[in-house]
Parts: C-alpha cells; sequence; structure tokens
C-alpha cells in the first residue's frame, strides 16, 4: 500500500556521504539512479556530512549539511519529503548509530515516513544505542538490510515489523570511462600482472595481540610474496583518505618497495569500478573494494576484518576457506597462494551467484517505489 504523496515526489536520503568513503559514494550514486528509474519525476534531497561534496558529484535537487544543521533547518528540509531513507551501508553501530539516528528521529516527530535501504548493522553492544537503534526503526514502513546477519541483530536488539534482506547496492554500479591516460599516470605496468591491494588499520583483522608496527611489516611480507611469487606490480588501493597512510607505512617495510604504487588520482566510484578491471586478482580488507572486484570478474583474497565480509563471501557462494588469516605469515602467503591456485573456480563460483544478487539489490528501489506509490498522476 502506497503513501500517496503529492507529486513530484520528494524523497529524502541520509547516510555517512560527503567523500569520506568510496564505498558510500557509490551506494549514493546507485540509491540516485534506481530511484529516477523507478520514480517519474522524483526529487532528492541527500542529508550529508559533507554538503558541497555531494552537491559537487551527486546529481540531487538539493543537499542538507545533516552534521551542522540545526533542528529548526532539518525540520524545514524533512517536511516536504513523502519519505526519508536512511542508507545504505553500515550506519547502525556503537557510537555512531545515534548520530545517524539524528534526522530520522526529527523526520518521525514531524510525521515524515521513514525507512531503511539496504543497510548494515552492528557491532552494536551498547545499551543506549540498541534502544536508539531498536526504538526508530520499529515505527518505520520499511526496513531492508543487506545481509541476513544484520537482520538477526536486529531482530535481536528487539525490532518490530518484518525485516528484509536485499543486497548491498554498490552490486548494481556500473563501471565509468577512464581517461585516457589513467594507466600512465598512476605508473601502472602494463606488460606484467597486477595485483590490488586494499588495507585499513588493523582493527579485528589481526590477532588482538599483534601491535601496528608488526600488522603492518605482516601486509609488507605479503606485498612482497605478490611481488615475487605472482611476478607482479602491487597496487594499493586507497577506499578513504586514511587508506592513504595505512598503504604507505605498509609499503615502508617492504622488501621490495620498488615494485608497489599507491593509486593517487581522483576518481569517481564507476572509475573506481572501472580501474578494478585492470588487475588480475585484489586481496584485501574494505568490502566495496571486495564488491568492486569481484564485480569485475576479479579473484579476491579478502582479509575479513568484520560480519560484513563473511556474509559478502557467502552471498557471492564462497566459503571460509575463502578467506585469508592475517595472523601470521604462514597462514597469510599460504592462503593467498591457494587462492591464486583456485582463482578460475572460484570466478565459475562468484559469476554464478552475481545475477541474483544483482536482482536483490535492485529489490531495494523497486520496494521503495511501491512504497511511495511510485505511479506518476495521469
Amino acid at each position: 500500500m502506497g503513501l500517496h504523496p503529492t507529486w513530484p515526489v520528494t524523497i529524502g536520503v541520509a547516510g555517512s556521504y560527503g567523500g569520506l568513503n568510496m564505498g558510500d559514494e557509490a551506494i549514493l550514486t546507485v540509491i540516485v539512479s534506481e530511484l529516477r528509474r523507478r520514480i517519474p519525476g522524483v526529487r532528492l534531497v541527500v542529508f550529508s556530512r559533507n554538503a558541497p561534496h555531494t552537491i559537487e558529484h551527486h546529481d540531487v535537487e538539493a543537499v542538507v549539511d545533516a552534521r551542522t544543521s540545526s533542528r529548526s533547518e532539518l525540520a524545514d528540509a524533512l517536511s516536504g519529503l513523502a519519505l526519508l531513507l536512511l542508507g545504505g551501508g553500515g550506519l547502525l553501530y556503537d557510537s555512531e548509530a545515534s548520530s545517524y539516528l539524528h534526522v530520522v528521529r526529527t523526520a518521525q516527530r514531524l510525521g515524515v515516513p521513514t525507512a531503511t535501504y539496504a543497510i548494515g548493522a552492528g557491532p552494536l553492544h551498547r545499551t543506549a544505542d540498541r534502544a536508539a537503534v531498536a526504538e526508530a526503526l520499529s515505527v518505520m514502513d520499511l526496513i531492508t538490510v543487506r545481509e541476513p546477519t544484520a537482520r538477526r541483530l536486529l531482530e535481536e536488539i528487539g525490532v518490530e515489523g518484518e525485516i528484509v534482506v536485499t543486497a548491498d547496492p554498490a552490486l548494481l554500479l556500473e563501471p565509468a570511462p577512464l581517461p585516457v591516460d589513467m594507466l600512465q599516470r598512476e605508473r601502472l605496468e602494463t606488460g606484467r600482472r597486477l595485483v590490488a591491494l586494499s588495507v585499513r588499520e588493523s582493527g579485528g583483522a589481526a590477532a588482538a595481540e599483534t601491535a601496528d608496527r608488526e600488522f603492518h611489516a605482516l601486509l609488507a611480507t605479503a606485498a612482497d610474496f605478490i611481488v615475487q611469487r605472482f611476478d607482479a606490480q602491487a597496487v594499493f588501493v586507497p577506499m578513504e583518505r586514511e587508506d592513504l597512510r595505512e598503504a604507505h607505512r605498509v609499503i615502508s617495510h617492504m622488501a621490495r618497495p620498488e615494485c608497489a604504487t599507491v593509486l593517487t588520482g581522483t576518481y569517481t566510484p564507476g572509475q573506481l569500478r572501472a580501474v578494478m578491471g585492470s588487475f588480475h586478482m585484489a586481496v584485501g580488507m574494505r568490502l566495496h573494494f571486495l564488491i568492486f572486484a569481484a564485480s569485475a570478474g576479479v579473484p579476491i583474497a579478502p582479509l575479513p576484518y568484520a560480519a560484513k565480509i563473511g556474509a559478502f563471501l557467502k552471498a557471492i557462494g564462497l566459503e571460509e576457506p575463502d578467506a585469508v588469516a592475517a595472523t601470521n605469515p604462514g597462514t597469510l602467503l599460504a592462503g593467498i597462494d591457494r587462492l591464486w591456485d583456485l582463482r578460475d573456480e572460484q570466478l565459475s563460483r562468484v559469476s554464478q551467484r552475481l545475477p541474483e544478487l544483482r536482482a536483490a539489490a535492485a529489490s531495494t528501489a523497486t520496494m521503495t517505489a511501491e512504497l511511495v506509490g511510485a505511479r506518476a498522476p495521469a
């Protein structure tokens, strides 16, 4: 049953937007495209963490700075909406969940319908954050999450109503044309194999007792192994600004740093998705780095640091052995070597699952359009 909005429909989208993370920017790119495809004449208002960046990079009608706007300014921006979407991406986690829910709660107080868009959840251990998420989501008109683990967590903390599992919107991202001199500018050696790497702060990927310095040295060992074992150039792909620092720290520990490079160009999500097609393998930690690689038909060696990585592997038909344990040099190098040898088998399994997963990702926009009664008036 639709919400019977006035036309043209205006929909708000709130999330971690503003150029902080390439995965989040990819999600917004797809949400905008998918909603415009399904809702004729839709107007889109984005609640961003960096309004100038979102205005410059996304084709939307209005942008509101969600972090600096006063309550009355938020109310003015929300009052004309037919629906406010929270997501996508993993926004509901300890310490930050309440911040992202601020716009949602303001909308709900104004009587604006709310929904999630293929959102991720967790970790959620803090009592206050769990209660805030349960309260806000239980009165939403539609709840979609990107993985079953998110649904289980939301059910566990007391979210009422149906929770629908779809898939990450970034699976629908289309590659965009690259500058003709991109390979030369980034110093990528086209005459040899190129292996992409994604690193971030150690987080849960390393053993608890492993210091950052040891973790960087461990990943440097993996990069050197890739260079020698596969006769490859190691190409670090930063998904957010902090990844640049982490990549250079890893390279500083390499025995052969001359065989490594870091992408420094400024790319749109679609262009970075296109870059991924140049690689022979992708070894890394960031979820959307792995999504881009798998979508581009590149074999992946995941270094899981969070439950969402395991959930994505399962969704694309891979199992626990398809992840690489980054706990010591032996297990790390053996895991990368094994997945290289089995890359054709992996690509076959992933290619069979991707169409179903992309259909699930597309269904989020379909349900959203149905919610607002998206048939344009005669």
